[in-house]
């Protein structure tokens, strides 16, 4: 069962710090942010959490001295100057986000709080795409040093009754601890929960649930790497340690407010005869530059538009019915059709990179650096708890949750944690 408790967070002591109720001291997740955007980020505060979350490299780092190393010295000193405040016992922490999609405004609720790890796919914490290597060995050693979940993992669960939706409404009409607006124009709210019979209700609703990773795989695994690790070092314990639990931000698929984005893909080795290739599972449709390509496929189950430079595109609509010898809740997801049929099948794809903005994507093929572009539809949410239920994993940058979590929010210590 999917155990889910308060902590005691760790947060800003935004009074002291901010003139702007912390929107200096905030950051987006690490993995988006640009070398011009780390140092806006420093130039911000110089108690910016960018320095212990993605803190800059130096020419003469090593083993002893490195951007790790740092992060550690710096959490250490913000404890002790009271930059960063404990809270006294332990909350929840309720987690609002304003934003648009399409001039249309959403809000997504979500409540911060700590879930007990166990191996993937095999309890009830569920993935659901495929990670890289590289990004679990960095967050490994940030982990390392400072004994800290400085980011938290987006998380989805799934609960008609939404007990944990109503003490949202009741909390968000106070003002909030934390506020901040990202790059993109979403507003980001944070709220402690405290009220005994709050925390209670959040804790009920969320005991046994099954939980699907949205957002942050490779920590999720960094996390239970980190829990062996320290494990091997204490030995084993009859009671729960600190390094037990990891920080995670859990939304509800039954509210309103969850937004999925296409991530499209470009390649380079794009065979000659590509269209003659594809005709035979796909309908190729010619379209014209004026229409606009996510438009035109937009709600279509298994289309897909694709563009090899000029000035036309092509709409692709598979014919088939799902792909034989691949798992049922798999088999017909746009994503399994791209990278298995038409990538792996059809055009023999190995490389393949991803961008999530449509005009870029045409523009990298004009420019030659890629040879064509593939552009797909978002993967429903749905989908996402169908797969991890079935513990199968889609392939990488399969959905990309919006909006982002803006890091230090509030800060899971293991120390002060339980």
């Amino acid at each position: 069962m999917a155990e889910v408790v308060p902590f005691k967070g760790v947060l800003f002591n935004v009074p002291k710090l901010s003139e702007r109720s912390g929107e200096e001291l905030v950051a987006p997740p690490y993995d988006i942010i640009t070398p011009e955007q780390q140092q806006e980020l420093y130039d911000k505060s110089p108690y910016n959490i960018v320095r212990i979350d993605f803190g800059k490299k130096n020419p003469d780092d090593d083993e002893r001295e490195n951007r790790y190393s740092r992060a550690k010295a710096l959490l250490e000193s913000w404890l002790r100057e009271d930059a960063l405040v404990v809270s006294k016992t332990p909350c929840f922490y309720a987690y609002e986000i304003t934003y648009m999609i399409k001039n249309t405004q959403h809000t997504l609720r979500g409540v911060l709080g700590l879930v007990r790890l166990e191996a993937l796919g095999k309890g009830n914490i569920h993935p659901h795409e495929y990670t890289h290597s590289k990004p679990k060995k960095d967050r490994l050693d940030l982990m390392r040093y400072c004994e800290a979940n400085v980011s938290p993992i987006f998380s989805l669960y799934n609960s008609p009754e939404k007990r944990t939706s109503r003490v949202f409404a009741e909390t968000v009409s106070n003002r909030p601890y934390v506020e901040a607006t990202d790059a993109f124009g979403a507003e980001h709210r944070l709220w402690q929960i405290e009220d005994s019979t709050a925390v209670s209700t959040i804790t009920e609703e969320l005991q046994g649930k099954a939980i699907f990773i949205a957002d942050g795989h490779h920590r999720y695994e960094t996390a239970l790497e980190y829990q062996k690790e320290m494990q091997k070092k204490e030995g084993a314990s009859d009671r729960p340690k600190p390094y037990d639990y990891v920080l995670m931000f859990l939304a509800n698929m039954a509210d309103e407010g969850l937004t999925i984005l296409p991530t499209h893909r470009l390649v380079k080795d794009l065979p000659q005869d590509a269209l003659d290739q594809l005709s035979a599972d796909f309908d190729v449709e010619k379209m014209r530059m004026s229409d606009d390509i996510a438009s035109s496929i937009a709600g279509k189950r298994d289309v897909y538009g694709f563009y090899a430079g000029g000035d036309v595109w092509y709409r692709l609509s598979y014919k088939g019915e799902g792909i034989h010898g691949v798992p049922a809740v798999l088999k017909d997801l746009d994503v399994t059709i791209l990278h298995d049929l038409i990538f792996k099948q059809l055009l023999d794809i190995e490389k393949v990179s991803y961008e999530m903005d449509v005009q870029k994507c045409l523009q990298a093929v004009r420019s030659e650096e890629f040879s064509a572009a593939f552009f797909l539809n978002p993967t429903g949410v749905y989908d996402v708890e169908r797969v991890a239920l079935a513990s199968l994993r889609m392939p990488p940058k399969s959905t990309y949750f919006y909006p982002k979590l803006m890091t230090g929010m509030v800060l899971n210590i293991f120390k002060n944690s339980l």
